[in-house]
């Protein structure tokens, strides 16, 4: 089962996004657009684990123990590179309470022999991705090049003025499921985990 932890988004923030990115997919039309209801912000990508480890990481992570907050959504760019990119993204602006819960998170899961991240954790969330290169690491790769899918998208994102899709407060986290399909990821919720009330 292939899984990982996240954080969801509330309806307001989501149509907000989904406006934006309904106005910009005729300037990118080979790319893959996500699919609104599949927007989310990734803690921990986890990966392929048997089904009796899945318990195990949801027990885990049941004990983590970290207040809630608000999370600004905002900014949008390009992964790795503007020239090169494989992924079109919003972001968040830089919280505490986010870095925190990411780190507790990567603790719990390097407990349970969960290879910890070789890079700094890089908040944000995926609007598009070229569907030819599967990656959406922000990393460069080898083998990255110049990339055409996204041209048209950049020259009119110089145009666009700062987008800020408001605040979301973040109550909880989620452990999912991610299934590939040929029309893109489909995410499950498994388990929920609430965060302590501010």
């Amino acid at each position: 089962m292939r899984i990982f932890v996240g954080i969801d988004l509330d309806s307001r923030v989501r149509s907000r996004i989904e406006r934006f990115m309904k106005g910009l997919q005729g300037f990118a039309p080979e790319a893959r657009w996500i699919r609104p209801e599949s927007l989310h912000l990734t803690l921990k990508f986890i990966g392929e684990q048997p089904v009796q480890g899945v318990d195990a990481i949801a027990d885990r992570l049941q004990h983590i123990e970290a207040p809630s907050f608000e999370l600004k959504v905002a900014g949008h760019g390009f992964f790795p590179t503007a020239e090169a990119a494989r992924v079109f993204w919003t972001g968040v602006v830089e919280n505490e309470g986010l870095t925190e819960l990411a780190m507790k998170c990567e603790a719990a899961l390097a407990e349970l022999g969960i290879p910890r991240e070789g890079r700094p954790y890089s908040p944000h969330l995926t609007l598009a991705r070229d569907s030819a290169r599967r990656s959406g690491s922000p990393k460069l790769r080898k083998g990255d090049r110049a990339n055409s899918i996204f041209t048209a998208l950049q020259l009119r994102q110089d145009l666009l003025q700062a987008a800020d899709f408001g605040a979301v407060h973040v109550r909880e986290f989620v452990l999912y499921r991610s299934q590939l399909s040929p029309e893109g990821s489909l995410y499950t919720k498994l388990r929920n985990f609430p965060l302590q009330s501010l």
